[in-house]
């Protein structure tokens, strides 16, 4: 039976609390609070008992899917298994406790771990200063956009362009209109990565910066990569490194050494804190020194031993989040760095990167694999010729997972892939897992060879059934 929106379970004269009886004197509510903040009607508050609340939130978390619960192979979005420490020690009453509004000497454990935080970010990524403020990848895209604006108004000229690869993740063109330049598209070559020529051909003094995800989208290395960096540069511009797939380089390469001048990173992702609908992002950036006078304020700087905020820095392009960014992922990021150390993050890498290769040879003579180099983290399939089985698309594919346990992996992006699969399994997965996965896609495909019915109908035995995603977007109803 559908579960019941909690308003639908109220019953008039039910409670789940209980106050001790007050024998003081009654006040009326003017009395006590102003006229014009007080409702005029009651507010449309559920009447339940506490067993009944208990109850329904209980059962709405046994529907939702996460990674607690099965495989997540969200392409792009490293959804790996978040280990219980990390929550165990974000709870220490020392961390929860405190306030940003307290003075430094009062919270220097909460600094300490911030700037240690910073130091070991840097040591990581091969940048000299890092800001921890941005409170998620995209908005440490637009952190280093506004940086990059500042650097060249610095220098005399903002500039005009930022150039992007075809295969670019959609918030970097959003970050970069924000910030005010102009994207411009780098085709990719036949093997999935930047075209050196078009890139070439695209370079001027107007170009203010090269923003690409390395490895890229379709999970391939970019090769050419210090190439690339000393045309940009030749020209005076900067290169920025979208973090989202540094899971695949951790502890293996800097990007720092690369000749990328500016990058954000994904706590969120590569530092196992739970993102999505599992808690707050976090996307802090790392930048060469030559650009640390335009990082956010405040800053954290030490004298004389003790740590503090300042905010004497006066080419910074300003404050870009309230209070110093989400500290609960800092807590649980770095506890993730120290107890994994330098060899454990390699293993972090390693171990993404083999199972994402061990994942594409099962299905790469099942599906179409355009790309067909050795991937890093994660790999891009094409369901497009499944079309001529009762013109069964990806998104059925997608949907027919959800009955036999799996969350679906990202499913037409990258753009330049028709009918797209972009599968990650991260390194936390077993193999059983892989091969169960794997087992279950070529089910599939022979099910939309079959019936391809089943497809278009799916999902069959989720809580909700397929959604009319039109009339969802069309006519939106969020309030009950």
């Amino acid at each position: 039976m559908p579960e019941k929106l909690i308003i639908e379970l109220s019953k008039e004269g039910r409670k789940g609390y209980s106050l001790p009886h007050y024998e003081g004197q009654k006040k009326d509510l003017k009395e006590l609070i102003p006229e014009r903040l007080i409702r005029k009607s009651p507010p449309n508050l559920p009447e339940v008992t506490e067993n009944e609340v208990v109850r329904h939130f209980v059962r709405l978390s046994n529907m939702n899917y996460n990674v607690d619960k099965g495989f997540y192979p969200l392409g792009s979005c490293t959804m790996k298994y978040n280990p219980k420490i990390n929550e165990k020690l974000a709870r220490l009453e020392g961390f929860l406790n405190i306030h940003p509004l307290q003075p430094s000497p009062t919270v220097q454990g909460a600094l300490r771990l911030m700037k240690n935080l910073e130091n070991l970010l840097a040591e990581i990524s091969g940048f000299e200063a890092i800001s921890l403020q941005p409170a998620a990848g995209a908005h440490g895209e637009l952190t280093s956009m506004m940086i990059v604006r500042r650097y060249h108004e610095k220098q005399g000229n903002p500039r005009k362009y930022i150039l992007i690869p075809d295969s670019a993740h959609g918030t970097n063109p959003a970050s970069v209109t924000i910030s005010g330049y102009i994207a411009k598209q780098i085709k990719s070559n036949e093997q999935g990565r930047v075209d050196i020529e078009d890139l070439r051909a695209n370079l001027s003094d107007e170009v203010a910066a090269f923003m690409v995800t390395n490895p890229n989208t379709l999970g391939l290395f970019e090769t050419e990569i210090t190439e690339i960096s000393r045309l940009v540069h030749e020209v005076g511009g900067l290169m920025y490194m979208d973090g989202a797939n540094m899971n695949a380089l951790v502890g293996y390469i800097r990007p720092g050494d690369l000749g990328f001048d500016i990058m954000h990173f994904n706590l969120h992702k590569t530092f196992s804190t739970p993102h999505g609908g599992g808690g707050p992002g976090s996307g802090p950036i790392g930048v060469k020194k030559f650009l640390e006078p335009f990082l956010p304020v405040p800053r954290i700087v030490e004298e004389d031993g003790e740590l503090r905020l300042s905010y004497d820095f006066p080419d910074s392009i300003g404050k870009v989040h309230f209070f110093y960014g989400n500290f609960n992922v800092f807590i649980k990021a770095l506890t993730y760095i120290l107890i994994m150390g330098e060899e454990g993050l390699k293993s972090v890498a390693e171990n993404a990167v083999i199972n994402a290769n061990y994942l594409k040879a099962l299905l790469e003579d099942e599906y179409t694999l355009p790309y067909k180099s050795h991937c890093m983290h994660e790999f891009v399939l094409s369901g497009k010729f499944l079309r001529k089985y009762g013109k069964v698309k990806t998104l059925d594919v997608a949907k027919r997972l959800l009955d036999y346990g799996f969350h679906a992996p990202t499913i037409y992006f990258p753009l330049i892939v028709s009918e797209a699969l972009m599968i990650e399994p991260t390194e936390t997965e077993s193999r059983e897992t892989l091969d169960e996965f794997a087992e279950t896609l070529i089910k599939i495909k022979k099910e939309a060879m079959e019936n391809p019915e089943i497809l278009h109908e799916a999902p069959h035995n989720t809580p909700v059934r397929r959604l009319n995603e039109v009339k969802a977007a069309r006519e939106l109803k969020v309030r009950w």
